[in-house]
Order: C-alpha cells, then structure tokens, then sequence
C-alpha cells in the first residue's frame, strides 16, 4: 500500500470518501428511493443527451452488464428508455424520459450541492490538485 504522510493511504481515502458521499446523496434523494448505481447513471445522463449503454457504463465506471441490470430498474421505473440500435440490435441506446429527466435533475443538484460544501473553503489550487490525483488514480485504475 503506497501511503504519503503519517500513514495516509489516497486510495483508502477516495473509498472512505465515495461511501460518505454516498450516504449523503442517498439520504438528500431518499424520496426517489435509488440505489448508488441508480443515481450513478443518472448523474452520467444528466446532461440529457441519449447514449449507447456501453459509453454510458464507461462513463460510470461499471460493466456494460451491471449496467444492464440498472437500465432494467430504471426503465421498469419509466426513467429511460432503450432501442436497438438500426443495423446493428446489440447497440442499444439509453434515453431519459420526462420523469428521467427530472429525477436526473434531482441528483445534479444533489451533486453539485455536496461538492460546494465539501470544497466551499478549499483554494482553487486544492481544487486542481485534487482533481489532478482523482484522475490520475481513475486512469491507474482503467
């Protein structure tokens, strides 16, 4: 385990991190009653543009089949929708729906309310370091 000062460990620290973060999206969405995954996908679709399932399982970071299995509660939910793709029935496009989008609105909010926060009193340079480790760690990772 490579740590830095006193013992630190980045990547013990992302996980501790990302299951407070976590916690605290589940709870501020409690009335949408999603899972982690739920809201993941929703985050990666909240700019509302339509992608395929593999791009969007890319983006969050799982399998396109564990993907699969949220698409399947998330259409059941009447968030997405899918279609085959013309020419081609294994690529399969994810879209939200109107009820999608305003579920996915509700977690960018979420989202960008527990990053202001959480970086309110971070300088900017802080801010760019953080970011520069979080990437680097997700393309170590890939």
């Amino acid at each position: 385990m490579v740590t830095t000062t006193q013992g630190w460990s980045p990547v013990l620290a992302l996980q501790r991190a990302t299951h407070a973060t976590l916690h605290s999206l589940s709870e501020t969405l409690a009335d949408l009653s999603l899972t982690a995954s739920e809201i993941n996908a929703l985050a990666n679709m909240a700019d509302g543009d339509a992608r395929m399932v593999s791009q969007l399982a890319a983006a969050a970071g799982t399998r396109p089949t564990t993907m699969t299995s949220v698409l399947d509660r998330l259409e059941r939910r009447g968030l997405i929708s899918r279609r085959a793709m013309p020419g081609d029935r294994r690529a399969v496009q994810v879209r939200l729906t109107a009820s999608g989008r305003a579920a996915a609105a509700a977690v960018a909010t979420a989202i960008s309310a527990l990053e202001l926060a959480a970086l309110a009193d971070l300088p900017p340079a802080a801010i760019a370091s953080l970011r520069a480790g979080l990437t680097a760690l997700a393309e170590a990772s890939s």
